[in-house]
């Protein structure tokens, strides 16, 4: 008897050891992290859930994903602590009506019957996720911040040639509030969107020596496209012109073959500075 106590209570002290080491560990990925449980697990009646699901594939599924559990702009909600804590719409309810204008979150103008039917069909996709094995599919924040910012700003002014065409003071100043977590990321590896890029630039050297520039439309081995002043196209083979193209994203995308895992996560980590 006393050897079987024994035993139980290594085994106990081993599994409070394990929790405790999971607990302390402050930059584990949320990823790894287990969903929040519900408050309490409830059914709901299928046309209300399917009443839900086209509701808020309208009004949710662009930021939140079609299955809520994550899009581009917006969180996992089945992963949500407020959805665990919530009980037939009792905090889903408000927050949809409200909105969240600072997270870029609008208001919703809908009714009892369309809240209730919206958040039975987020609960059945949360109690869904629960019994599944793996992760999500959303990146957060915290899963990029593996970085050393002091590295990355070495490496930035350094070997990656970044201060040669951006400054932390003029361009980058406050990137890091413009943009956060993977929309950063992306921005950092091969810029797009808003505020768009430069357009590259075809550069022609004529017979007499005079260079003219025009906005380049296409290019491939035999020709380049370009816009002339009237906007118009015109094609020219490259055996018959002198013609260089300079593209300000072509540093973007040579160092997309240089970057090593760690230099990428270090300018991240540095870029994340830039408030």
């Amino acid at each position: 008897m006393r050897r079987t106590v024994s035993i139980l209570s290594v085994a106990m002290l081993a599994a409070g050891v394990a929790i405790a080491q999971v607990a302390a560990n402050p930059n584990q990925s949320p990823a790894a992290l287990p969903r929040p449980k519900p408050a309490r697990i409830e059914t709901y009646a299928a046309a209300q859930v399917e009443s839900g699901e086209l509701r808020f594939i309208s009004q949710c599924g662009f930021c939140h994903g079609r299955d809520a559990a994550g899009g581009d702009s917006g969180p996992d909600l089945t992963r949500s602590d407020l959805v665990a804590a919530d009980t037939r719409g009792d905090r889903i309810g408000p927050l949809l009506r409200e909105g969240r204008p600072d997270a870029g979150m609008p208001s919703f103008h809908l009714d009892d019957e369309e809240l209730q039917a919206i958040a039975a069909f987020i609960h059945t996709q949360a109690n869904k996720f629960a019994t599944l094995a793996g992760g999500r599919r959303t990146v957060e924040p915290e899963d990029l911040a593996t970085g050393n910012a002091q590295d990355g700003r070495v490496y930035f002014n350094g070997a990656g040639g970044c201060s040669g065409c951006h400054s932390v003071t003029g361009d980058l100043a406050g990137v890091a509030t413009r943009y956060q977590g993977l929309t950063l990321l992306r921005r950092m590896l091969s810029p797009s969107g808003q505020p768009a890029p430069a357009p590259p630039t075809a550069i022609f050297t004529l017979a007499s020596g005079l260079t003219v520039s025009a906005p380049l439309v296409g290019e491939d081995e035999f020709s380049v496209t370009v816009l002339d002043p009237l906007g118009v196209r015109q094609t020219y083979a490259k055996d018959a012109v002198r013609v260089k193209i300079e593209d300000p994203m072509s540093a973007h995308f040579a160092q997309l073959g240089k970057y090593t895992d760690a230099e990428m996560h270090n300018v991240y980590a540095y870029l994340e500075t830039l408030r």
